[in-house]
């Protein structure tokens, strides 16, 4: 499967079965890096392509899985979360991540590379913005892109049920979720953005702001 151009200078990687499990390149930084097993394909996808540097949105396996592999390969800095990146150093999983892990097969905690660039709010990566939307993880971020509305969400929202594979907006599910109540508050501060396009780490693409209200107002308080 290539990848995918889905906004100005975006371009969408995934694997299969299709959106279960995203990653993006922003013009010339890798947003994620999939599972373990994913750094075949992205090093596929990304022949030829200007890559300068690899970020993720949060320190679960299956968003840093191929890091160290692909950073080795590509000599690109790794930059982390600052509220995640001592999880990634430690390898060290909250239990809601372990559950995580067991759900898809993951060892827990894969090596990851040293970290170049400890990311905070309001840093700037490849036009986009960095965006501190924590719950799902300790020190989970976004990025975002005033300019177009595009926000980059990672595990935020979903936008596919985990299990059943049916698309829809939704929360994360609770037990892969460290802070369900802190999450939700990260989930209102997207949806008061109103994203044109939102971009998932899991589900396909969404182009609905409405969409992104209706959730927050739905949520418990």
């Amino acid at each position: 499967m290539s990848a995918k151009q889905v906004a100005k200078g975006v371009w969408l990687h995934t694997g299969r079965p299709e959106h279960r499990i995203n990653q993006y390149l922003t013009t010339s930084v890798l947003i994620d890096s999939g599972t373990p097993g994913a750094a075949r394909r992205l090093m596929r996808e990304l022949e030829g392509r200007t890559v300068v540097a690899h970020a993720i949105t949060h320190a679960h396996p299956d968003h840093y899985g191929s890091s160290r592999a692909l950073c080795r390969r590509l000599d690109l800095p790794f930059w982390c979360p600052t509220d995640d990146a001592g999880d990634v150093e430690s390898r060290r999983l909250a239990h809601s991540e372990l559950l995580l892990g067991r759900l898809i097969g993951l060892p827990p905690g894969p090596a990851p590379p040293p970290i170049a660039r400890r990311l905070r709010e309001g840093d700037e990566v490849s036009g986009f913005r960095v965006l501190d939307t924590p719950g799902h993880s300790p020190g989970h971020v976004s990025y975002w892109r005033e300019a177009d509305g595009v926000l980059i969400v990672g595990d935020v929202a979903f936008n596919v049920a985990p299990l059943s594979g049916q698309v829809g907006l939704r929360e994360p599910p609770a037990f892969m979720t460290v802070d369900p109540a802190r999450n939700r508050q990260s989930i209102r501060r997207l949806a008061a953005l109103g994203p044109t396009l939102a971009l998932f780490g899991h589900g396909p693409p969404l182009c609905d702001p409405a969409a992104w209200h209706a959730l927050a107002a739905n949520l418990p308080a």
